[in-house]
């Protein structure tokens, strides 16, 4: 049976432990109270910028910072921020109106989702990814974030706008909140060249291949692409073709569409949706347009193509990629000629050729403009016109020597009255230099038999034979009437 003083004793006791508890209650209250968002904190959002992998990295998405050893940074990449107004995330209801905001967001046309949903976005903050690929935004209250690629180089495919919300539960420690958020959008990043194939042509009407090649981007949604060409005025237009460089058939009119644009000159191959999810699961190849042209006028013609790779590349959000230009060329060459004195002549003509055998054969004369004979003028002078380039061929220099190299050959195929033909094939070039200068050749006639007289063509010569000629006729028929008479007697 207890006491009265064995009472209070347990009383003070039960006291001391209840103290205990609520002491420790209160020691610990920071743990308990983590879990409730501090709407009086600031936060941030650091933007991590890298090419896309060619394969899946594996690496979480969870707002944490993560070892990105092995991937290539993207500098100058723009991003811009917007907090979407209204949206509490200090509280329950807040949470609860991302969430369903989330399900009517569509990157595609962000603001239009968001304030079609009832909210309205905040002043934009803009930042540009530095060498490391790293762009941060600091000091950013509690809420919920549109973050959308604004500015981003020629050849990269943009990541699609995305909602982060400041701050994220934090994945390593359940009953925590992290307020400086990590986010690592990758890029696809295209690049394209262009040739030229012009080696077999020599003269103006032929057809010349200008091949436009650009990356497929590593991308499961391709949401636009196309290839353009804007030729130069010296260039006419033919065809275009378009193709995958892995074999895989595409098909004109289904999977892309082909446009030429006679005022600007220009020829666009653009791929249909059909023709972008065939893109898509090609992403590993590339794209090839064959643009087939003739020249139409001599000179040095550069030509560069141009690759969107993603549909804000041609709506003016991004930049095409823009080939290195390659040229064709083509030039003229001037004879002038001349008698053994070097006065001009005129009424010779002559054919050109691509080789010394058709020359000396007389087969295969280039036809320029319909013509294979071209007479000299008056003034004794011959531009041959519309060759292309000796020393240039698919887009480079090249050398005597070289398979590409091309030498032309003259062939007189018409005297000045009174001159010989030429014997034998002249050589010739076409380059810079004959294309400017005036008379590149000289090309020399000599008299007929070489200057001598021929006889019995009333020169002086033969006049003073056909004398000797009947001197010895009369003294014959002298003397066979001497004869006669002689044999008489």
């Amino acid at each position: 049976m207890s006491n009265p003083n064995s009472r209070r004793l347990l009383k003070t006791a039960a006291a001391s432990l209840a103290g205990a508890v609520l002491a420790m209650s209160f020691s610990m209250a920071p743990a308990s109270a983590a879990p409730i968002v501090d709407g009086d904190q600031l936060g941030s959002i650091t933007v991590h910028k890298f090419e896309r992998p060619t394969t899946p990295t594996g690496l979480p998405n969870n707002g944490t910072a993560v070892d990105t050893a092995g991937l290539t940074p993207l500098a100058g990449i723009e991003f811009t921020i917007q907090q979407v107004n209204s949206i509490d995330l200090a509280t329950n209801a807040g949470w609860d109106a991302a969430h369903n905001l989330s399900s009517v967001f569509a990157p595609a046309d962000p603001a239009g989702s968001i304030t079609g949903a009832g909210f309205s976005l905040g002043a934009g903050q803009a930042g540009t990814t530095d060498a490391a690929g790293t762009a941060a935004f600091t000091a950013l209250p509690v809420g919920l974030y549109l973050v959308t690629e604004t500015n981003y180089p020629a050849g990269v495919t943009p990541a699609a706008p995305f909602l982060v919300s400041v701050p994220l539960t934090d994945p390593d420690n359940k009953d925590n909140w992290i307020y400086d958020v990590h986010v690592y959008p990758k890029n696809s990043i295209a690049a394209a060249e262009k040739t030229v194939f012009d080696e077999p042509d020599v003269k103006l009407g032929d057809e010349i291949d200008w091949t436009i090649t650009g990356d497929i981007p590593n991308e499961a949604v391709i949401d636009g692409y196309r290839v353009a060409d804007k030729l130069d005025s010296k260039l006419t237009y033919v065809r275009a073709t378009a193709t995958l460089v892995d074999g895989t058939v595409i098909t004109e009119g289904t999977d892309y569409t082909v446009n030429f644009d006679a005022a600007t000159n220009t020829v666009t191959v653009t791929f249909t949706p059909a023709g972008r999810l065939v893109l898509a699961a090609h992403n590993d190849t590339r794209v090839q347009v064959v643009v087939t042209t003739t020249v139409n006028t001599i000179g040095e013609i550069e030509n560069e193509g141009l690759v969107y790779p993603n549909e804000g590349s041609y709506t003016g959000t991004g930049s095409p990629i823009v080939t290195p230009p390659v040229a064709t060329k083509w030039g003229e060459m001037t004879l002038l000629k001349v008698n053994e004195n070097g006065a001009a002549l005129a009424g010779a003509s002559f054919s050109v050729y691509t080789n010394e055998a058709d020359a000396k054969a007389g087969t295969n004369a280039i036809s320029i403009n319909g013509e294979t004979v071209f007479t000299v003028a008056a003034d004794g002078t011959l531009t041959v016109s519309g060759l292309r380039y000796s020393d240039w061929a698919n887009g480079a220099a090249v050398a005597p020597g070289d398979p590409e190299f091309r030498t032309y050959y003259l062939v007189e195929t018409t005297a000045p009255a009174g001159y010989e033909l030429l014997a034998e094939p002249i050589s010739f070039l076409i380059n810079a230099a004959t294309t400017t200068v005036g008379v590149d050749l000289e090309v020399k006639n000599i008299p007929s038999n070489g200057g001598f007289e021929l006889p019995l063509t009333g020169g002086v010569g033969t006049g003073v034979l056909y004398a000797a000629g009947v001197l010895l006729v009369a003294g014959a028929g002298l003397l066979f009437v001497r004869s006669r008479r002689t044999t008489e007697s």
